[in-house]
């Protein structure tokens, strides 16, 4: 059995939530609050000592880091890889899962939001600029990749028919993206993306507001 530390909203729980669905591998989830500061718990620290989400334990051996956590997963259960056949289709992946977690969560993930209300005194209005920016910068970046390769086809997944590590690092951004009120309508592109991946099991049951601590305000049925 698999073991995932998470937080239910953590878009870098969701993208490993998803990849090990995708895998259809059984995982038990433990809840990780990070607005209750349980990531900073002493017992937790000894399994994550950067006191992030999400965490992986399989077998005893830890693995933390959502991307090589899925690159973990990927080597060791290669059913179902997230990664497409090709040098170049593997490389196009690559780059816009890294523009998500590489560009845009460095900058926007609740630590650093936290730090610019509480530490820098920064007005909520002013955090969500903030957030927007970055967002609409980096997607930008996205929607261009999208619509200049070959990789992608209209009505598709990022790269041709079926789910790669693109998807599952851009879904869960684009989930925060709403979040934080950011005009998707210039995205046309990542928006039919995300349409057509919502409906794929993977992401329905990685669903942020179907995860065992979703708070009760939150939660949709299944």
């Amino acid at each position: 059995m698999l073991t995932l530390y998470h937080y239910f909203r953590s878009s870098t729980s969701y993208r490993v939530r998803a990849a090990l669905n995708y895998k259809e591998l059984d995982y038990e989830l433990k809840a990780v609050n990070l607005v209750k500061g349980e990531q900073f718990d002493p017992e937790y620290l000894k399994l994550n000592p950067q006191g992030a989400v999400p965490t992986l334990i399989d077998d005893g051996f830890v693995v933390t880091q959502s991307l090589a956590i899925m690159d973990y997963l990927n080597e060791k259960y290669p059913g179902n890889s997230y990664y497409p056949d090709g040098l170049e289709a593997r490389s196009f992946v690559r780059r816009i899962a890294q523009i998500v977690s590489c560009d845009i969560h460095p900058v926007n993930n609740l630590r650093v939001l936290k730090y610019l209300t509480n530490e820098l005194g920064v007005e909520e209005k002013q955090k969500i600029a903030w957030y927007q920016k970055w967002i609409h910068d980096s997607f930008n970046s996205v929607e261009e990749l999208l619509k200049m390769n070959s990789f992608h086809k209209e009505g598709g997944y990022c790269c041709g028919e079926t789910l790669t590590i693109a998807d599952m690092c851009l879904i869960p951004q684009v989930y925060n993206a709403r979040r934080f009120e950011c005009d998707m309508e210039q995205f046309p592109l990542i928006q039919a993306v995300e349409n057509k991946c919502l409906l794929h099991p993977a992401f329905i049951k990685a669903d942020p507001h179907t995860q065992p601590d979703t708070p009760e305000d939150l939660r949709k049925a299944v």
